[in-house]
């Protein structure tokens, strides 16, 4: 997922500074036991179905809204770099699934005792990139969810 000119109308790209060392921070992402409590925008809650940590491997999981709805996801790994990088496909089983929702990979970069944390999404279209902006608040809920891990990785 390169960032240039023949992607940028599909991308969105969030970033933050968690005051915790990459490894927890890595742990918090990666451990079904972790990843349950802060995962999804401010409100939401989780139900994890599997997490198959590993290339190839899926993860399902259900996100309950504070609305009462539920929001099924279902994402295949596609490359893991312990402890600088993840890539995960969300609703495809590949890269360029035409079946994907989005691409993601998420970037772990130790800075001092602290890590900057990077959210990466890359839409198949700039139609789907921008209906996810406008309709379903991906920045937004992106921000919220790496606030939440930041919360989250202070208490473990």
């Amino acid at each position: 997922m390169a960032n240039s000119a023949d992607t940028k109308d599909r991308e969105i790209i969030m970033s933050r500074l968690i005051d915790a060392p990459r490894d927890l921070v890595w742990e918090a992402m990666t451990k079904p036991e972790h990843v349950v409590h802060w995962w999804g925008p401010n409100g939401f809650t989780n139900t994890l179905e599997k997490l198959d940590f590993r290339v190839g491997g899926e993860w399902h999981h259900v996100m309950h809204g504070p609305d009462g709805r539920d929001y099924p996801s279902r994402s295949v790994y596609t490359a893991i770099e312990k402890p600088y990088r993840i890539e995960f496909c969300t609703g495809g089983t590949y890269k360029g699934d035409p079946k994907a929702m989005f691409e993601a990979i998420w970037t772990f970069e130790a800075v001092a005792a602290q890590t900057k944390v990077t959210i990466h999404l890359l839409f198949p279209n700039a139609q789907a990139r921008n209906m996810a902006v406008e309709k379903i608040g991906a920045i937004e809920g992106g921000n919220q969810t790496l606030a939440r891990l930041a919360n989250y990785v202070i208490k473990i």
